[in-house]
Formats: C-alpha cells, structure tokens, sequence
C-alpha cells in the first residue's frame, strides 16, 4: 500500500466526529468511525467483526490477518490495539477539517489516536501479504478516553476461546518511543459532617464545610510528603490533588455536609488499599486533634498502573524494528497518563506501547507528525514480521 494512501487514511478518519457521549453528552461517539474502520478493513481482504462492548451503538472493530500455522499449531497471535473516540471539541474551529502544514497533520484525534491507529491498520495490510505463520488481530476500540468499555470487551474474550493473544502492542502518541510502565490512578470522596442550622444560631450548627477545610490542609500535606519520596525510575512519584468540591444547601445555614472528590495518581507498588490507607491516616491525625472531626472514606474507581518487561519478545521486536527504521537505538519511556494496555498487560498478555509524534494532547492545537506516522507503521510491521513468522 503506497504511503500516500496513509495520509488519506488518516484524514478520513479524523474527518470522522467520534467525541466520547460520556465526556460530552450527546456526542455522536464511535459508530460511524467503527462502520468506516469495519469497511475499509473488509475492503482490503482481512476478516472483519463488530463486537458489543455494551454501550449500544459504540462497537469495537475486530480484524484477524491469518498466519499459515493457525490456532492452535503453534502460531503467535499479536494484537494491536487503538482507540477510536476523542475527547471534546471546545475552543477548536474546525475539529474534524484535517489540516496539512509543514508535514503536520492538525484536526482532534490526528495525535490522540487515530495517528496510530492508521498506521496500525496500514500494516496489518501490509502484513496480508506476507508469508506469516502466527495472527495478526487488531482491536480498534471505543472508549478509551472514559471508562475503556471497548478494550475491556477485548479482555472478556480473552479469556474465553474466541481470541488469543500472545503480546500485545497499543498505539499511543509515544514520539516513536517504547513505553513499558504507565501510571494509575484511584478517585475517591472524602464527605464531611455537620449539623444544619439556622446561620444566626452558631450554637446549634457545625459547618461540614470548614470542617474539610482540615481535610484539603491534610492532602497538601500528603501531597508534599510523596513529592519527597523516592520516585519511579521512569515515573515519579505518586501524587494526589483535590478535583471536585460541593456543600451547603443556602447561605442562611450551617451545611450539614461537604463533599470532596479527589484523585490520586499511582506508580508500580502502589495500590488502591495503600491509598486508602494513606487517607484513612489523614483523617485520623485530624480526629487526633479535633475529637468532634467527623468524616467517611470512599473509593469509587481505580485503574492499576503498569509495569511491563522491557525485556519481553513484543519489546524487542519493537526496539530493533525502531533502529532498523530510523536509524537509531530505541528509545524507553513511561507515560504519566493512564493507558488501555494497563488492562491488556494485567490480563496477563506481554504488553508493550508505541505511536506517532505530536502536540496538543486533548488541546484546541492538536497534530501529529506525518512522518512519523510512517515510520509508526514501518516498525509495527517489522514487529509483526518477527513476532509472527
């Protein structure tokens, strides 16, 4: 497939609104971008599934290339994976009109993903074509950018007989670099007590409110005390910060409540229990020092970060496909945001993450670096080439 027809690719598909409804309610979501990705993949000859990730209307792709050894006879099954939803469109004049300056693709998605999931389509056709023994099967998804329904969907049937995998590689805006750890993240709500009461009687009420006024003094505390600690080789520390706050019922009263919700982001080691636990003694030393303190703890949402083996074969082939490509040694990373292939690798599927250059993660600038689009899928398909021959 001639280079110029992945430019084309790509601006069709950022041509295509596929904003996250749960992000932006009433988005259009990811049906049309799926019916487009579901054609273009038949069209080239591989076998083409949707599969329900449970949101009506907002279906994963699925396409195998099959090797010569099929399942079961001894053939790897590698699977790329790529997100079709964006974020919102705000602020931006033109979001889905695909701009070309200075070899820079602008439009929303063009970096975040739909950079690397041309390429990654582009050389699962490329690898049609050649003699492989093992699968290819990519997995482009919806989702990602919210609850990662779609790449959950993929896990479910991992785990039956459906689908297999045996590494995997997903595409994320890594400036051609190899990440292998990413961080986690776990949200919480803090809520304080009070008693309501009319605001001329301070007598008879207790502000929930200024209550948590010692709760954000004791996470800046905590958030000072994890900047200090030894930090993640490629990650840093962890962090915490203070996202969402809400009390009171009218300016006449003492609010009977405040509630607090609250992030913390999480390097290898660390689990949601640690978290708890870390605020659970924030809030201790608060009723240490203030016996009428009243407050609960609740988590309501986590994601593991991810640790992988830079060592793995899926790794390795993507680090000599990169010299082979550009002409110089592989470069590692890690990546400070949360990714689907926390899930793929917790599932127990070597796992390993590469896409394109670019700037304007989820800004009102977004692009990505044609060239290195290319380059993206010259080294996916010299991964696939050695992990599936």
């Amino acid at each position: 497939m001639p280079a110029a027809d992945l430019e084309v690719l790509l601006s069709r598909l950022v041509s295509i609104d596929s904003v996250n409804p749960d992000l932006v309610p009433g988005a259009r979501g990811e049906a049309d971008i799926a019916a487009f990705v579901a054609q273009w993949l038949r069209e080239q000859g591989l076998e083409v599934r949707l599969q329900d990730t449970g949101h009506t209307g907002r279906p994963n792709v699925i396409a195998t290339v099959h090797g010569s050894a099929g399942h079961g006879r001894g053939g790897k099954c590698v699977l790329l994976n790529a997100h079709m939803d964006t974020v919102g469109v705000a602020g931006m004049s033109s979001p889905f009109q695909p701009e070309v300056r200075d070899g820079k693709l602008y439009a929303r998605g063009a970096l975040d993903t739909k950079g690397a999931l041309a390429a990654f389509m582009c050389a699962a056709v490329d690898v049609l074509r050649l003699p492989l023994h093992g699968d290819v099967v990519l997995t482009a998804v919806a989702d990602e950018e919210y609850a990662s329904a779609g790449t959950e969907a993929v896990v479910r049937e991992l785990s039956g007989d459906r689908l297999r995998a045996d590494a995997a590689i997903v595409g994320e805006p890594t400036g051609l670099k190899i990440v292998t750890e990413h961080k986690g993240f776990v949200w919480l709500e803090i809520e304080t007590a009070g008693v309501a009461a009319h605001g001329s009687l301070p007598a008879a009420g207790v502000d929930a409110i200024a209550a948590m006024g010692d709760v954000l003094v004791g996470l800046q505390l905590e958030s000072e005390r994890l900047a200090r600690t030894l930090p993640h080789h490629s990650l840093g520390p962890g962090s915490i910060h203070a996202s969402l706050i809400s009390g009171g019922q009218e300016l006449s009263s003492y609010p009977a409540s405040c509630l607090l919700r609250l992030e913390r982001r999480t390097v290898p080691g660390e689990t949601p229990e640690t978290v708890e636990r870390e605020l659970g003694a924030v809030l201790q030393r608060i009723r240490d020092a203030r016996p009428d303190f009243r407050a609960t703890l609740r988590r309501t949402f986590h994601r593991n970060p991810m640790e992988a083996d830079r060592g793995s074969p899926v790794a390795a082939a993507l680090a000599s496909s990169v010299a082979r490509v550009t002409g110089a040694p592989a470069g590692f990373a890690g990546m400070s945001g949360w990714l689907d292939s926390a899930l793929l690798d917790g599932a127990g599927i070597p796992t390993a993450v590469i896409g394109p250059a670019g700037e304007g993660l989820h800004g009102v600038q977004e692009w990505v670096s044609l060239e290195s689009v290319r380059a993206c899928r010259e080294i996916v398909r010299g991964a696939l080439e050695e992990l599936c021959a």
